[in-house]
């Protein structure tokens, strides 16, 4: 029996999420769907962890930092730039 649910997300992350679908030839609901199914089956080893499934991660960033990577420096100055 199917039901309504209603998320907020990201617009950025929807407009990815239905480009995929799209050359999938999927609907979204269906897609979310298959991954909701995935990440709450009861056969699953840890139930602690949770499998991102490539879709998920493809929808993620790119951007790597450095391990040693100091945002709060990193704010400050570009804040410092900002006002200054």
């Amino acid at each position: 029996m199917d039901a309504k649910l209603t998320l907020k997300l990201d617009k950025d992350v929807i407009a990815e999420a239905k480009k995929y679908a799209a050359k999938k030839q999927m609907s979204l609901s269906k897609i979310i769907e298959f991954y909701l199914m995935a990440i709450t089956k009861k056969d699953k080893k840890d139930e602690d962890e949770i499998i991102i499934s490539d879709f998920v991660r493809s929808l993620s960033s790119k951007v790597e930092l450095p391990p040693d990577f100091d945002y709060k420096k990193e704010y400050g100055d570009y804040l410092e730039k900002k006002y200054s």
